[in-house]
């Protein structure tokens, strides 16, 4: 008899288990595995990164802030020599650059011709004009005694400071105030005697022509000299040719008295003090040149800028100081680039401009605080175009971010980029 095929086991056969074996529960563990590490991954990769950035410490020092202008040189005591009478004036020989001696050199010659109908006034007019050149040289005599007065007042006062510099009882301001002022009182004294002998010289012209008037048929020549040693620097009449009394012949300057001339807008010149700080470049050499503010000049003149704007500017001049051989090349109107202080602090807060940006009306810079960039507002005061001034908001040591990309915004985590 064959066994009912049921008895062997009640459990039908599509409903038994199969027992698992090691081998699948690997594959198991595998897979969810690489599931699970998949999915950290697309996590780790999705999750912002800190950006790279560069930092600086803000730190304490001095500021000096100016302000940087093209200028020219241009030499201190010119003159232009003028014909003392009319007449016909011989050619002249000389050129740009030659030298003259002050009473020596002969410029020109002028034959005088003078209309009979004319005597009377012209005399009259010749008398007044020797009255008034011996009250000018008189005035210039007086101010050459004021300016060594001055002068010997400075110097003095200068030996004094020199010798309280090497006791260390005076401070730096002191000792430059009485230095400028004694190389000041030195031009004025230069400048005084340069008064003088211009003065003398249009004395004796003066005479000249009131003697050719007094005696016009004696057929002198009035020989045209130069009132003071130097170089031409223009020849204004060259050609022989008849010529009224008062017009340019010649000018005359000394290229070695150079002082530098900057148009400043009068918006800067306001804050600089007479014996300020200059620094000359660009003038061809290598070294910078080192020069004082001299004078603020008190009138204005409007100066149209190369975008069309109408600019109110001020002409500042400048004394060279100590300058080398090579500078004494600098001729007349030569160009050159100021750089004049007009603040200085010695000790300041002090932040790197690349750190600062505007929002709106405030200034902002993002600190780096717990590995984030945080935004903090500041109040800046005066900057040098490289470091700015801290009035309010931080303090020495922090550190900020200098020049944050765009992506930096504040709470953004940031990480400092290495050195390589």
């Amino acid at each position: 008899n064959l066994p009912h095929p049921m008895s062997a086991s009640t459990t039908p056969p599509w409903e038994s288990k199969r027992r698992p074996t090691s081998k699948g529960l690997v594959r198991k563990l595998v897979t969810w595995s690489l599931g699970i590490g998949l999915i950290v991954f697309i996590g780790y990769g999705l999750k912002p990164r800190p950006i790279e950035v560069e930092l600086a410490s803000l730190t304490r020092g001095p500021l000096t802030v100016h302000v940087t202008e093209e200028g020219k040189t241009r030499i201190r005591n010119r003159y232009i020599v003028a014909a003392p009478t009319t007449g016909q004036m011989r050619r002249v020989t000389l050129r740009a650059g030659d030298e003259v001696k002050g009473g020596e050199t002969i410029l020109t010659a002028i034959e005088p011709s003078l209309s009979p109908l004319l005597d009377p006034r012209a005399k009259a007019q010749a008398e007044a004009r020797v009255q008034v050149t011996e009250a000018a040289r008189m005035q210039a005599n007086q101010s050459l005694s004021m300016a060594k007065t001055n002068e010997k007042f400075a110097l003095t006062n200068w030996e004094r400071v020199k010798s309280l510099i090497e006791k260390g009882s005076i401070s730096d301001t002191d000792r430059d105030n009485a230095e400028r002022d004694a190389s000041m009182r030195q031009q004025e004294v230069r400048s005084a005697e340069f008064a003088l002998k211009v003065a003398e010289y249009e004395l004796q012209q003066s005479k000249a022509a009131l003697l050719q008037i007094e005696s016009p048929g004696s057929g002198n020549v009035i020989e045209v000299r130069s009132p003071v040693g130097g170089k031409v620097l223009k020849v204004l009449q060259e050609s022989a040719m008849v010529i009224a009394a008062g017009t340019a012949i010649i000018e005359i300057g000394d290229p070695a008295d150079i002082e530098i001339e900057a148009e400043i807008l009068s918006r800067d010149a306001i804050a600089i003090p007479p014996g300020a700080k200059v620094f000359v470049e660009q003038w061809g050499g290598a070294e910078t040149l080192e020069a004082r503010v001299r004078r603020v000049e008190p009138a204005a003149f409007t100066k149209v800028s190369a975008l069309g704007v109408e600019e109110q500017r001020v002409i500042v001049l400048s004394d060279l100081v100590n300058p080398p051989e090579a500078a004494r090349l600098l001729g007349d109107r030569y160009r050159v680039e100021v750089k004049i202080a007009v603040w200085h602090q010695d000790d300041v807060l002090l932040i790197p401009a690349g750190a600062l940006f505007r929002e709106g009306s405030e200034w902002k810079t993002f600190v780096f605080k717990d590995d984030k960039a945080v935004a903090t507002t500041l109040e800046v005061g005066r900057t040098d175009g490289r470091l700015t001034q801290i009035v309010k908001g931080l303090e020495a040591g922090s550190q900020v971010l200098l020049h944050p990309p765009d992506s930096v915004k504040d709470g953004v985590a940031v990480v400092k980029r290495a050195v390589e």
